[in-house]
């Protein structure tokens, strides 16, 4: 039987349903050998990711997906392998969060004043362990009733572009894998297909990142072969995952989409090579 990895999911810790420990019980349940938990700007869930892996035997990757931007865009960098317990980066996480609830009280405001009521303090208080962001906001405003999906309220008010959208904290690309890098873990370039223009995702690449997600659950057929010659042609490593957030989302994705074991092993060879 081949091995398969599936190295971008989220947990109860930023915007996803499930926690750690369910997390690994479901990735054993479907045959995955080895997955990475990547919540955004946290790794709050980590410990209990690696307890719970030890006990049922699969393999896990430390994780976290930090939030940069260049030319306007909202650019996500998935970090492996990390030693996630520095205390400066405890510290930087706690900024990024701590800005999360300020953006997302700004975005409160502004749906406001379209004349959508959102309860800031309920949010908050339904999501005490989480790294707050926009699928919790998209979330209330369907319990409000006030869309018929979560998919609207991105496309409607809070889609990069959109009249409730605000902009995150300011963290350079090259800040961010340097970051990943101090800590000495792996910089992938995620989901490069949602930032619509090719041209950008090589742009990007030159600030110097160990590898690119290639294969994701929304990357159309076809972008992913694309991805992996891109890659190949600079000399860089590959990932792919689901990017799955539990029940958050219409499906639950997880091991939806796979990659090859092969995958990890030459991360880890990479590391070793660097090291």
């Amino acid at each position: 039987m081949n091995r398969e990895a599936d190295l971008h999911l989220h947990s109860m810790y930023s915007d996803g349903t499930f926690s750690p420990a369910e997390i690994l019980r479901r990735a054993k349940e479907l045959s995955l050998s080895c997955i990475s938990i990547t919540d955004h700007d946290t790794v709050a869930g980590l410990d209990e990711a690696f307890k719970a892996a030890n006990e049922i035997d699969i393999e896990f990757i430390s994780g976290v997906e930090l939030s940069s931007s260049y030319r306007d865009r909202e650019i996500h960098i998935l970090g492996y392998f990390i030693d996630y317990k520095e205390e400066w980066f405890l510290n930087r996480l706690k900024s990024f969060r701590d800005f999360r609830k300020l953006r997302l009280l700004k975005m409160v405001k502004k749906l406001r004043d379209c004349g959508l009521s959102v309860n800031y303090e309920k949010i908050l208080n339904d999501n005490p362990k989480a790294a707050i962001g926009r699928l919790h906001l998209g979330k209330a405003l369907y319990e409000e009733g006030h869309i018929s999906s979560i998919k609207e309220a991105f496309d409607r008010y809070l889609g990069e572009g959109k009249s409730c959208y605000v902009e995150k904290e300011e963290l350079s690309v090259p800040r961010a894998i340097e970051m990943v890098r101090s800590l000495g873990g792996i910089s992938v370039l995620a989901h490069p297909y949602l930032l619509r223009d090719d041209s950008i995702v090589a742009e990007l690449l030159d600030f110097g990142f160990d590898g690119i997600e290639a294969a994701h659950f929304k990357h159309p057929k076809g972008t992913e072969k694309r991805y992996s010659k891109m890659a190949g042609e600079r000399g860089l490593l590959l990932s792919g995952g689901s990017d799955c957030h539990g029940e958050a989302r219409a499906d639950i994705l997880m091991g939806k989409k796979r990659v090859p074991y092969d995958i990890v092993i030459k991360m880890k060879e990479y590391l070793d090579e660097r090291r």
